[in-house]
């Protein structure tokens, strides 16, 4: 039986965050057990406006963390997965418990999603987050996952073309899969892993609901975990995504349908995969 770590947001009126990343989880066919520690509780994406709710303390999102070590969980994680954190002191607590994770289960997959920040408003965390997520989280990531606004902030780049997102990725030091690459008119990721270089996409939508990202990068971590290449968990994670955007402009729904579409969004085809190195 899969488990996830989950160290990020729980948003209870959106689809978002460590909400999301919980409810498709659970939903998927490895049946994958989460465990989300909150870093904020929140009514609503802050995208609808103010949203209710504020951040966890540090103290206790520790101390959430050292009640599931002392149950002996940390063995049993198959996977951690960061996602928003709201004050630096959380971000150095969540290196120590990946550290914890890693000691316990060496083969834990641990993916970094660093939200930061997207175009065109730029940072959405404070400094003090978003560096201590470049020191302490991006160098113990296994994978990681940025959008094309988060990568170049990372790599002080201004990635435009293909290329150049290929190389500002590769200066990570870690394979990377990024969100909103768009070609063609369409859009969708590129994973990079050193030299070489993957890209799948789909059709773009207008107006996507909030937590495409979220999805991806939980969506490929559990295909990780399964044993797929991150070549096919990239493709297979974004026709997920596709998949359930796809199921939100039909019903008009607002957020992403996680639940009413996440069954059929798991056995969604995977998308053509076109390597570029």
């Amino acid at each position: 039986m899969p488990l996830v770590l989950i160290l990020g947001s729980h948003v209870a009126g959106s689809r978002v965050g460590g909400t999301l990343a919980s409810l498709a989880l659970a939903q998927s066919p490895m049946k994958i057990d989460p465990v989300h520690v909150p870093t904020t509780l929140l009514g609503r994406h802050p995208g609808w406006g103010a949203p209710g709710g504020g951040p966890v303390s540090p103290e206790l999102f520790a101390g959430m963390l050292e009640g599931i070590a002392a149950n002996g969980l940390f063995a049993a994680v198959d996977g951690v997965l960061t996602d928003y954190f709201a004050s630096a002191e959380q971000v150095q607590i969540a290196a120590r418990a990946i550290d914890a994770v890693k000691t316990a289960n060496p083969r834990a997959i641990i993916l970094v999603d660093p939200v930061l920040g997207d175009a065109p408003g730029g940072l959405y965390v404070g400094q003090g987050v978003a560096d201590a997520m470049a020191e302490h989280l991006v160098p113990r990531a296994d994978y990681l996952t940025p959008n094309l606004w988060e990568l170049g902030y990372l790599t002080q780049t201004s990635p435009q073309d293909l290329q150049q997102i290929h190389y500002a990725a590769a200066a990570l030091g870690r394979p990377s899969l990024i969100s909103s690459v768009e070609r063609d008119g369409e859009i969708g990721g590129m994973l990079v892993d050193g030299s070489r270089a993957w890209l799948a996409s789909h059709s773009k939508s207008a107006q996507p609901p909030k937590g495409t990202g979220d999805l991806m990068a939980t969506m490929f971590l559990a295909h990780l975990i399964d044993g797929q290449t991150a070549p096919q968990a990239m493709a297979l994670a974004l026709a997920g995504v596709s998949y359930t955007v796809e199921r939100a402009q039909e019903w008009g729904a607002e957020e992403l349908p996680i639940v009413a579409a996440g069954y059929e969004a798991w056995r969604a085809e995977p998308l053509a995969l076109t390597q570029l190195s």
